[in-house]
Formats: structure tokens, C-alpha cells, sequence
């Protein structure tokens, strides 16, 4: 177990593999890459840590630089590199639609320039490739739940489409690796995932209420609040991603939380959590938003003994301690659920 108590499983070594497991996470000083830097730390991992800091922070990184099995490496994937490893967690590319829509160009460049230099990089070294795709790959589902085998409901010339198509050609380029050159890979779908050193300025929705509900002013919802989106906790997806990793199928698997919320429940939840008195306003909705979003967790259950633990109210706990310290607000009252618990 690591300092907080979480569950650390031993990396499987490679055939032929000598030594500490190396290995490269791009997009590591990000919101999800620094907590699975954490977790491969933790247990003994030699990390090498690439980011360009467009989107990440040294702040997530920084309680490890220095250590003997850490390396920082400030570099952009769409430029090639050499490095040596024995696995490769591939997560480099801005998730939120308010930083993928600023610079599109450079978001579809991100997904296919960059993720084919990693998987050349991984080819050379013969290194196991993970890829983190997206439940954006499945679009405004036509089918619901979304299991793997859905093909997706996308507009390919849309505002998002610079994200949700890049994707699905990084899943194209792993799979043609995957098939002519016989490289490892692994595809996990992520679906909306939340928690602490999310970037205040996300713009995604829990991030944005959460942030909102903090500072007083009306929680933001887009559209009539009816749509649905499935929240995970960011250390089951870490769990998921390095079950999947380090296990033998490779994909694409659902990696979410199939609990579905509408935006009124969700707002409903963060008001009970963060701030009772809290109130929401409405705004026109942004192009191309999914009506509906749940994943199918079947294949990952099965395949990989993976499903969510952690309940939509104790993640928000633990993320609005988070945004209170970076906001200033620590030293006002934790929330309404943090006065019970402490009763």
C-alpha cells in the first residue's frame, strides 16, 4: 500500500525484461497522468515523465522531482525522441474541450503526429504501448450504453472534431502497429473523470461546479440539463489503465463509471457536497454536445477484474478539499459533507 492507503500491484516483468520496470507517461504533469505517476512510483517504478506543460502543471509533479526512479522531461510528442523503456502510458493531448478547441490544428497534430512518434518510439524499443482514448470516439451515441463495439455517431468536420476524430485515428495508427509490426498495445476508452489537480480553468462540468459553487457564483449549466455523463473517480481509472497495461488483452476497453447522472442531478449533488446554498444558471448549449453518455463496463469486469469504487459524493469531497487550498478557500468550512463527518 502506498502512503494513503491505496492498494499497489507489483508490475508483471516482461519476457526478457532485466531489472526495474521503466517506463514513459506522456502528458504526465497532467490532471490524470501526474496520479498514475503516483501509483507507478509508489510501487517502484523507474518513471520518466514527458510533458510539454500546455496543460499540465510542475505543481503535480513536483513532490517527486529529485528522487533517483523519477526523470522530468519537458518535450511536445508532436517532435520525435529517443528513449528507452519496457512500457508506454500514452496520454499527451488537451481533454477539455476548452483547451482542445484553442489551438484545433495543434490538438489533431497532438493525437496523429504525436501518438505515431510514441508508437515508433515504443516499435524501436519493442516497449508495450498504451493509448488513452476517449468515450468521444463514440460521438453522440446512437446506442446507450456504449459498449466497445459501437462504431460511434461523430461529425468529422464539427468544433470537436479535432479531439474526437484525432482519437479515433490514434486508434487506427495503434491497431495498424498492432497488426504489421506486431507491436504490444493496449486501448482504453476513457469516460468523464474527475478529482483533484484538475486544472481550474478545465471548463469541464464537475471541475466547473465544483469551482463555481466554491467561489459563490451560479453553477453553469449548458443546454436544459437533461443531458447525461457517467463521472469516475480519477484513481479508478488509474487502476483500470494499469490493469489493463499489465494484463493480456488488448483492447479497446470502457474505462468509466457506468452511474449516470442528467446535469440538474449533478448540480443537485455538488450543492449537497460543496456549498447548500449554491444556485445554477442557464446558458445556450456548445455544438456537437452528447445527449447522453454511460459506458458498458462488461469487457472490463470480465477481462480485467476492474469496476469504479469510489461514489460520486466521497470523490467530490476530496476534490473540493483540493480546489479550496488552490482557490485560497482552505481556510473556510470544507462543505456540508466534511461538518457531518466531522459531528
Amino acid at each position: 500500500m502506498d502512503e494513503k492507503g491505496n492498494t499497489i500491484i507489483k508490475a508483471k516483468p516482461r519476457p526478457g525484461q532485466k531489472g526495474v520496470n521503466r517506463v514513459l507517461v506522456t502528458g504526465g504533469a497532467g490532471f490524470v497522468g501526474s496520479h498514475l505517476i503516483d501509483y507507478l512510483m509508489a510501487r517502484g517504478d523507474h518513471v520518466m515523465c514527458l510533458d510539454n506543460f500546455f496543460t499540465g502543471s510542475k505543481e503535480n509533479i513536483q513532490h517527486h522531482i529529485g528522487k533517483p526512479n523519477f526523470e522530468m522531461i519537458r518535450h511536445d510528442v508532436v517532435e520525435p525522441i529517443l528513449l528507452e523503456c519496457d512500457q508506454v502510458y500514452h496520454l499527451a493531448c488537451p481533454a477539455s474541450p476548452v483547451h482542445y478547441k484553442f489551438n484545433p490544428v495543434k490538438t489533431i497534430k497532438t493525437n496523429v503526429i504525436g501518438t505515431l512518434n510514441m508508437l515508433g518510439l515504443a516499435k524501436r524499443v519493442k516497449a508495450r504501448f498504451l493509448l488513452t482514448s476517449t468515450s468521444e470516439v463514440y460521438g453522440d451515441p446512437l446506442q446507450h450504453p456504449q459498449t466497445e463495439d459501437y462504431w460511434g455517431n461523430v461529425n468529422p468536420i464539427g468544433e470537436r472534431s479535432c479531439y474526437d476524430e484525432g482519437k479515433r485515428c490514434a486508434e487506427t495508427l495503434a491497431f495498424d502497429y498492432f497488426r504489421e509490426h506486431g507491436l504490444e498495445i493496449r486501448v482504453a476508452r476513457i469516460f468523464n473523470t474527475y478529482g483533484p489537480r484538475m486544472a481550474l480553468d478545465d471548463g469541464r462540468v464537475v471541475s466547473n461546479f465544483v469551482k463555481q459553487a466554491i467561489e459563490g457564483t451560479p453553477m453553469t449549466i449548458y443546454g436544459d440539463g437533461t443531458q447525461t455523463r457517467s463521472f469516475q473517480y480519477v484513481s479508478d481509472l488509474v487502476n483500470g489503465l494499469v490493469a489493463l497495461m499489465d494484463g493480456e488483452h488488448t483492447g479497446p476497453i470502457n474505462i468509466g463509471n457506468p452511474g449516470e447522472f442528467t446535469m440538474k442531478e449533478l448540480a443537485d449533488k455538488v450543492r449537497e457536497v460543496v456549498n447548500p446554498d449554491a444556485t445554477t444558471v442557464y446558458k445556450e448549449n456548445t455544438a456537437d454536445d452528447p445527449g447522453r453518455r454511460k459506458p458498458d463496463i462488461s469487457r472490463a469486469k470480465k477481462l480485467l477484474g476492474w469496476e469504479p469504487v469510489v461514489p460520486l459524493a466521497e470523490g467530490l469531497q476530496k476534490m473540493t478539499g483540493d480546489f479550496r487550498r488552490r482557490l485560497g478557500k482552505d481556510e473556510e468550512d470544507d462543505g456540508p459533507a466534511a461538518k457531518k463527518a466531522k459531528k
